[in-house]
């Protein structure tokens, strides 16, 4: 996660280590915080995997600054990232909101359709916080005020996330099928004209 999240900010703009800290706190700092020992050695991996580039520029004080940027290499891994999420990236709510965050870097509307999909998929399978005799305990069945809440809390959100998956992914092949049908009367036009 933390290396998607460096590779999705880096697609965007260069950026130094500072900044690009402070965006993914934004992201994910409140659940999830990144910390200097988890995110530097990160950096170290990409770089030395030939994923990001470095340069230094000058600082506001007399230190340079390390300058990060995304190679090709690392614009193709992020694709391949988002195109294919490992299933933690697919049913973790934190970790598919990292996801989300990057997915329109996919050029194919239809892998990200796809994404999407996968996520919609997870949760149409019924599960719950707590269960009874291996059934998914319901916000009704539970006898807990707390326990209500949170099932209750987590019926709302899912009903919510599904209605909006359903509706982006329409939106995505409906959008894919237009592009789909343009390049088909493109190709038709140039055999005509050939």
């Amino acid at each position: 996660m933390l290396e998607l999240s460096i590779l999705g900010f880096l697609a965007e703009e260069p950026l130094h280590g500072y900044e690009l800290k402070e965006r993914i706190k934004a992201l994910t700092g409140h659940v999830r915080p990144v910390s200097d020992g988890a995110l530097y050695p990160a950096i170290t991996r990409l770089l030395a995997a030939g994923k990001l580039d470095q340069h230094s520029e000058p600082g506001a004080s007399a230190a340079p600054r390390r300058v990060l940027s995304l190679t090709d290499a690392g614009r193709e891994d992020l694709l391949e990232r988002l195109r294919h999420p490992k299933q933690a990236e697919i049913t973790d709510q934190v970790r598919f909101n990292t996801v989300l965050a990057f997915l329109r870097h996919l050029p194919d509307r239809g892998d990200q359709a796809a994404v999407l999909r996968r996520r919609l998929e997870f949760l149409q399978t019924p599960s719950s916080f707590f269960y009874a005799d291996g059934a998914p305990v319901r916000a009704e069945e539970a006898e807990d005020l707390f326990r209500q809440g949170m099932l209750r809390v987590a019926r709302a959100t899912g009903e919510a996330e599904r209605a909006w998956l359903t509706e982006a992914i329409g939106q995505l092949e409906k959008s894919d099928g237009l592009e789909a049908s343009d390049r088909l009367e493109k190709s038709d036009r140039l055999d005509d004209s050939g």
